[in-house]
């Protein structure tokens, strides 16, 4: 399985409705595991992200459906970057001629 980080912003309608936020990440971790994934980790955070999920997916493909599933509640954007281990970091970097 691949690993994805999701910096996550709210929108206006998500901070309006906050304290509904926890009950957003239990159906996010519910739609993570629908996918096929398993949830990693959550912080909430300061500056330019309200929140990180560290998540594992099968491929691309779930990592979007995830992304566009949970922009579609319209209380969350998120931007999402697929990340590699330091094992498949250095393979990548001793593999480039």
């Amino acid at each position: 399985m691949a690993k994805y980080i999701l910096l996550t912003n709210w929108t206006e309608q998500g901070i309006k409705n906050v304290k509904e936020s926890p009950k957003r990440l239990d159906a996010a971790k519910a739609l993570i595991k629908k996918l096929g994934g398993d949830f990693r980790k959550f912080y909430m955070t300061t500056g330019a992200h309200d929140m990180i999920l560290i998540v594992d997916l099968p491929n691309d493909e779930a990592a979007a459906k995830l992304a566009l599933t949970l922009g579609m509640g319209g209380n969350v954007r998120t931007t999402t970057l697929k990340a590699f281990s330091e094992d498949s970091y250095r393979g990548i970097i001793a593999s480039v001629t």
